[in-house]
């Protein structure tokens, strides 16, 4: 049995001020308020404070100097991959068009290492494929099957910058998924998408799969655009 160790005050404290700065209470190049006040606000000491805020600071939502106030930062600007992980991570507060923009970056990548993985280890992409001719007709079981091919993409790759740059928004993929994958329509173009991957490993013509991962990436953003707008 694996046992989740509860969050320590600083993780909650991290957690409840990335939701403040992305709900626009405390907006960007706004100043927090001072080190007591903002303590007392959170139900915190000063010291776990100080920890979450050092969180903060480092992967570019605050910028801290000694004797001012706490700028928040444009984070889409000067945050890094962290900022990418904890955004993806507060579904409730997303940025205008940050899916379609997430989708987007995935749809330039894609490409890109699915030619290398089929390069580098078509054969270990083989199997998996295969077993993508069975999947049900289901939009869990299409997001779940999607995710782990993309991911086993990124491995086979042997970049492992795309694994990173995939997991960061491992913990929105599924909600979007399964929004997508309700559409038919959706399930139909990855489902022949997979189909064409596999015959492409088959033959070792990692280009031709370059080119269909391409443009399944703009078919996948034209449906998510109906599907949202609709």
């Amino acid at each position: 049995m694996e046992w989740n160790a509860p969050e320590k005050p600083a993780e909650i404290t991290e957690k409840r001020l990335i939701e403040a700065i992305m709900d626009g209470h405390f907006p960007i190049n706004s100043y927090l308020p001072g080190e007591r006040d903002l303590a007392e606000q959170l139900g915190v000491t000063r010291p776990t404070l100080r920890e979450a805020m050092q969180r903060l600071a480092r992967d570019g939502w605050l910028e801290i100097n000694h004797g001012k106030p706490t700028r928040v930062r444009n984070y889409l600007q000067e945050g890094n991959l962290a900022v990418l992980a904890s955004i993806a991570s507060h579904h409730d507060h997303l940025p205008d068009n940050f899916i379609y923009d997430l989708l987007s970056v995935r749809g330039l990548l894609a490409p890109a290492y699915t030619r290398l993985a089929l390069e580098k280890q078509a054969d270990g992409l083989i199997p998996l494929l295969e077993k993508l001719a069975s999947l049900s007709e289901d939009a869990g079981a299409y997001a779940a099957a999607d995710w782990n091919l993309h991911c086993q993409l990124t491995l086979l790759s042997g970049n492992p910058v795309f694994t990173l740059i995939l997991n960061g928004f491992k913990d929105l993929y599924p909600a979007i998924g399964e929004i997508y994958f309700r559409s038919p329509e959706a399930r139909s173009s990855s489902k022949q998408f997979y189909r064409d991957l596999l015959a492409c490993a088959q033959e070792g013509d990692a280009l031709r799969a370059q080119a269909l991962t391409e443009q399944v990436m703009d078919d996948s953003l034209e449906i998510w655009r109906r599907i949202t707008k609709g």
